[in-house]
């Protein structure tokens, strides 16, 4: 796609021309999408093979696991654990700490944009869901993105009350990661029926609304280092609230705080919003170039 030339929203854009952008000079490049599944396909292909043919690199599924030896246990995990039994294991606490230290530099939500190998057939749901609305067979559906804290505080409280990790019944993506690495499992079923909730009811479902890890990894991305920044080339043509599934996360992209701005002499704003899942397709589309990552730290380094 040629961000310069088009607007191109998820209805005017097809799927497989997101994984390519033509650059300010012309030249056809790999986008951010197509960077992030590059990124996910090559973590869960590690975890296939580390399995399959015993390469000992990345073992386990992303609810725990060893890298190189390394332990990593996914933080919302360790949460359920922790007041399912009121014990937390020594490599528990060892890989949590890794993990909650690696988000808080590369940004919290990225686990669900760069990582989490629901968010491909979730954006592939999404492209089906929108060419659905766009046709008038389904209407689109919102609701408060907020519920998804009562998902998560529900959870927690079913792990407390039951000594049970009740959300691993549930999780698309633990049955996804298990799926890859070890095989078949009726589970599946399971991922159908949510994916076809998003196709058919509600863009994004699972992961806008109910997922508590994602919820979990935004509560560290409100104060990680890696953020997404706004600046004043803007010309507020809203084509990024149309490719983000959390668009209220770009309220500031809005013209009607340009008045504040000009008084107050900000030329930049970092998106600090929890639900940012700094998946970059913001920046892919924004024909001014006005979006682009941004580290709190660099003036540390």
């Amino acid at each position: 796609m040629n961000k310069y030339q088009d607007r191109n929203t998820i209805a005017k854009t097809t799927f497989g021309s997101t994984f390519y952008t033509v650059d300010d000079q012309g030249k056809k490049r790999l986008s951010l999408r197509a960077k992030r599944w590059a990124a996910i396909i090559s973590i869960h292909l590690l975890f296939f093979l580390s399995f399959k043919v015993d390469i000992q690199t990345l073992e386990g599924t992303l609810s725990g696991s060893r890298f190189l030896g390394f332990h990593l246990i996914d933080v919302f995990t360790t949460l359920e654990v922790f007041v399912a039994t009121y014990h937390m294991p020594v490599n528990m606490i060892i890989g949590t700490t890794t993990i909650v230290i690696a988000y808080l530099l590369i940004g919290g939500r990225t686990y669900c944009a760069w990582v989490c190998p629901y968010g491909l057939l979730s954006e592939i749901g999404e492209k089906l869901h929108t060419m659905l609305v766009q046709k008038k067979i389904i209407k689109e559906r919102t609701f408060d993105h907020r519920i998804k804290y009562a998902f998560w505080a529900i959870f927690l409280l079913l792990a407390f009350t039951s000594g049970y990790l009740v959300f691993e019944v549930f999780n698309v993506v633990g049955i996804l990661s298990r799926f890859i690495a070890y095989g078949w499992s009726l589970a599946l079923i399971w991922v159908a029926i949510v994916f076809s909730v998003e196709v058919f009811f509600a863009r994004r479902a699972w992961c806008k609304y109910v997922c508590p890890i994602g919820t979990t990894y935004g509560m560290i991305g409100t104060v990680s280092a890696t953020r997404v920044e706004w600046n004043d080339r803007c010309d507020h043509c809203m084509v990024c609230h149309d490719v983000c599934f959390e668009s209220h996360i770009l309220e500031l992209t809005k013209p009607q705080y340009d008045k504040e701005r000009i008084e107050k002499g900000i030329k930049k704003q970092v998106i600090t919003n929890a639900d940012c899942t700094l998946c970059g397709r913001c920046i892919d589309v924004c024909h001014q170039d006005a979006l682009n990552y941004t580290f709190r730290l660099k003036s540390l380094v």
